[in-house]
């Protein structure tokens, strides 16, 4: 009877893993960004005439939410035939091994042909917005996490597409930021439009989990016959 109880006990001690987001970003407003503690960068060579706006339905709709609601960026980030290296860094984040960064991202229908490019890059080097100052340079943004086309061979998706990475190796207690960087070479030939859209940063969390209620029952069906037997000990 004791095994029953101990058994019992260790059932509804049982936890479930969940996922809780550490940052969520739809990109409703993009002109709020900034107030929010993003931090835009143009180390495009030469700069352009854009840097990262809100996105223009004409080209394509958003992934959810209201039709202009991503992030976008253009050609025109470089001058005519320069550089792209623009760059979108989140707020500050504490960051935890088997944290799952998930986003969608795509170009316009036809545009895959103008070798679009972006990465996603991390730093843990705290507040830093340190990306260099040149369109080649990294600053603390050393970490790459994935990247979309990076041999620029006409593969960007040309409808909304889910990318996932998974943050690994890092020291207890990190902080930094992670950052996506539109990066596009020689823009007489190269880059279109592209959008970003359903940015989610979640860590896995413990809470109690569900108790069937046959399970629930036989345990409490064991405390009731340990207490009775107890009693006529």
């Amino acid at each position: 009877m004791k095994v029953l109880l101990k058994l019992t006990l260790i059932v509804l001690c049982f936890t479930a893993v969940v996922w809780a987001d550490t940052l969520t970003e739809n990109f409703d407003n993009v002109a709020a960004l900034s107030g929010a503690g993003w931090v835009q960068v143009n180390n495009s060579s030469p700069v352009g005439s854009t840097g990262w706006f809100q996105g223009n339905p004409a080209f394509f709709s958003s992934q959810s939410g209201a039709a202009d609601s991503y992030i976008a960026a253009n050609f025109n980030n470089a001058g005519f035939g320069g550089n792209i290296s623009n760059w979108l860094l989140t707020p500050v984040l504490s960051l935890t091994n088997g944290e799952v960064v998930t986003f969608f991202a795509r170009t316009e229908v036809g545009g895959a042909i103008f070798n679009d490019s972006l990465e996603l890059r991390l730093s843990t080097n705290g507040a830093s917005t340190d990306v260099g100052a040149t369109d080649t340079s990294l600053g603390d943004f050393t970490t790459l996490l994935l990247a979309i086309n990076p041999l620029q061979n006409g593969s960007f998706p040309e409808g909304w597409t889910q990318f996932t990475a998974t943050l690994s190796g890092l020291s207890s207690g990190a902080t930094g930021r992670l950052a996506f960087r539109y990066n596009v070479t020689d823009t007489s030939a190269n880059g279109d439009y592209i959008g970003i859209d359903s940015l989610s940063v979640s860590v896995a969390v413990p809470e109690p989990g569900p108790i069937s209620a046959t399970v629930l029952a036989t345990g409490l069906i064991g405390i009731a016959l340990f207490r009775y037997k107890q009693r006529l000990a």
